[in-house]
């Protein structure tokens, strides 16, 4: 075996631990450190078969955004962890019952598992030819000139799923108090303020 091999094993057995120590941490802290290194590993998968687009994009977009959410939201909540630690054990059945059909599953996928005729010689000789094209290049002509139509309508489905989430989440209470811009900006100085004459002695009873 050479360096790539040793390298895809290391990648591997750091993500699985890593996938496994997000689901058991008891801290949720430390759950989100842990997969932070399971996306790190994830990209160092795409690296090693050469799409070193695909690993930056997961750097920035998970690492840089939604772990950082994640983070501060673990952090400014005040989570009740004596109550989750109840629902989960509530719920254990029945997650234990889901994770054996899945690990059943899988299972069988693994042992009827067949390579097709031409697999190898497909991985061996990719589409296009790297010494012609860049895969970043490779990639923005399939999204932006094969699949344009269905790029910009994936858009405008996320488009409409975030505001249609905007909407339901959206709750008007009377009961708080909003700025009202408009009035801030028409206001009349002369009736905002009003000068008091204190007399001494006097205050302001």
């Amino acid at each position: 075996m050479g360096i790539a091999d040793y390298t895809f094993y290391a990648f591997a057995v750091t993500i699985l631990s890593s996938g496994i120590m997000v689901t058991v941490a008891r801290n949720p802290v430390h759950a989100v450190l842990w997969l932070i290194l399971a996306f790190l590993s994830g990209a160092g998968f795409f690296v090693l078969l050469g799409a070193e687009f695909l690993a930056m994009l997961l750097i920035i977009v998970y690492l840089g955004a939604v772990v950082v959410l994640f983070l501060f939201v673990v952090m400014m909540l005040d989570v009740d962890f004596a109550t989750l630690k109840g629902e989960v054990a509530r719920y254990f059945p029945i997650a234990a019952l889901v994770g054996l059909v899945l690990l059943m599953q899988m299972s069988l996928l693994v042992g009827s598992w067949q390579a097709a005729d031409g697999a190898l010689g497909l991985r061996q000789a990719p589409t296009p030819d790297p010494r012609e094209f860049h895969n970043t290049q490779a990639l923005g002509m399939i999204i932006y000139d094969q699949y344009f139509l269905v790029f910009q309508v994936s858009g405008l489905v996320l488009l409409v799923a975030m505001i249609g989430a905007i909407v339901l989440t959206l709750r008007h209470r009377k009961d708080v108090k909003r700025q009202d811009v408009n009035a801030q900006m028409h206001r009349d100085p002369g009736k905002a303020l009003e000068l008091k004459d204190i007399k001494p002695g006097q205050g302001l009873g």
